[in-house]
């Protein structure tokens, strides 16, 4: 829900500044009730539309290839999103001078006490470098700084990097080469991520290669759609180093004990 307000913040704030708060509302020794807000100078919102801003909708432009993007998620689910959490979620804006989005959630505190130390994580950078180095895959996104950001956290673990634009030019792709993983944006022109996935499971070499989702589409009906097209995970933007190696560790050796025919 931040990402969602700040991402539309962003987006409606050609200069000025973006602030993002929390403050305590209620305390209690099991839980608390938490405001998070985004506030910014941008463009702000007249009062007509203010009004009816979080009520149910459908976006004039739903396509996951939009080649300019949009919200995305919707401030009507991130309302119901507010009351599963026991809070609440609306805005104010003056038109001109800017607009605060704000949602509130009411959190349990963690009273248990920790019986023992948990086993430490595995290493999985460490792990990657030593089982995988020279493993190729593929990173398709439309983004030319996410593709060098992404390239770069996948070169540093020691992997061969192939990159693709747009779905179509991964479809291409992975047609004329066999990779071991594929990392797939969902939002993208002339083809998304969920087309080009369909068509790459259409390929005989594509029946079983490793696809992974990567988006800023957080929600559980975002990753059910991943899954539903044919990949196999589902990694939030912004990507984590972290989170991207026990991902790729945790597919790469799948694809290992599990070797596609021919």
């Amino acid at each position: 829900m931040l990402i969602n307000f700040a991402n539309n913040a962003i987006k409606f704030t050609p200069s000025g500044r973006i602030g993002l708060a929390v403050r305590m509302v209620e305390s209690a020794p099991e839980d608390m009730l938490l405001r998070f807000e985004v506030s910014d100078t941008g463009i702000g919102i007249p009062p007509a539309v203010l009004g009816r801003l979080f009520a149910p909708f459908v976006q004039a432009d739903s396509s996951t290839t939009r080649r300019f993007g949009g919200t995305g998620l919707g401030l009507a689910i991130s309302r119901q999103l507010a009351a599963l959490m026991g809070g609440e979620a609306g805005a104010e804006s003056c038109e001109g001078v800017g607009s605060t989005f704000w949602f509130t959630a009411r959190l349990r505190r963690d009273v248990q006490a920790v019986a023992a130390e948990p086993a430490a994580p595995e290493d999985a950078e460490a792990a990657l470098k030593q089982a995988f180095i020279g493993t190729r895959v593929l990173l398709v996104d439309d983004e030319p700084i996410n593709r060098d950001v992404a390239s770069f956290m996948l070169e540093d673990v020691g992997l061969i990097v192939d990159t693709a634009a747009d779905g179509v030019e991964a479809v291409e792709r992975a047609a004329a080469e066999r990779y071991a993983l594929i990392l797939m944006d969902m939002q993208m022109p002339r083809l998304d991520g969920l087309g080009a996935t369909a068509a790459i499971r259409a390929q005989p070499s594509g029946a079983q290669v490793p696809i992974l989702a990567m988006t800023a589409n957080a929600f559980a009906e975002d990753r059910a759609r991943c899954l539903a097209a044919g990949m196999n995970d589902f990694i939030t933007k912004p990507v984590e180093p972290p989170v991207l190696y026990r991902a790729l560790l945790y597919w790469l050796r799948q694809q290992a004990a599990n070797p596609p025919a021919g």
